[in-house]
């Protein structure tokens, strides 16, 4: 979890970032010792704005509700902010 557990639409807590990396360090040595793959998935405060620093720290799946949800429909709603959310993660292409 990237937020304090209990409700929707919290802030992601950046310290989450450097302990993703530590993951990410661990899962690539388990798979360089020939273990199966791992996905590493985030949930909780995920957006387009913090996606991409998310992704560069090593998470490959991601959980974005209230970013999704609360997308505005003026904005293109549900399509607008899925594409959005899609073209920040894959920034940084692992």
């Amino acid at each position: 979890m990237s937020v304090n557990p209990g409700f929707g639409g919290q802030k992601f807590i950046d310290s989450t970032l450097d302990k993703l990396q530590q993951v990410r360090a661990r899962i690539d040595s388990h798979l360089r010792d020939g273990g199966e793959p791992i996905w590493l998935e985030v949930d909780g405060g995920v957006n387009a704005g913090n996606i991409a620093d998310i992704a560069r720290a090593g998470a490959d799946t991601f959980v974005a509700g209230s970013a999704v949800f609360g997308a505005p429909d003026a904005g293109g709603g549900y399509r607008t902010i899925m594409q959005r959310l899609r073209d920040e993660a894959t920034k940084f292409a692992r």
